[in-house]
């Protein structure tokens, strides 16, 4: 939804580049235990999942911080006056 006298925002940088890519197989050194709490905390069956979804969540955040720098300014009333 776009605002009253406000442009809709492009997708940012980070949604680009987080689009529909190919997966690749890569290897990092991972905390058994913060793997294990993440992913009781997110309900995931692997750990792969896991990691998706704690990675999806911190693109998530950068979306909505940009979002929300975007209504910085933004007069309130105007948009609940009609």
């Amino acid at each position: 939804m776009t605002l009253p006298g406000r442009k809709a925002a492009a997708p940012s940088a980070v949604s680009r580049k987080v689009g529909k890519d190919s997966k690749k197989a890569k290897s990092y050194r991972l905390s058994e235990n913060k793997i294990a709490a993440a992913q009781e905390i997110l309900g995931a069956k692997t750990a792969t999942a896991t990691i998706e979804i704690a990675l999806d969540m911190v693109v998530f955040r950068k979306e909505l911080v940009d979002g929300t720098a975007l209504l910085l300014g933004l007069d309130v009333d105007t948009i609940y006056s009609r």
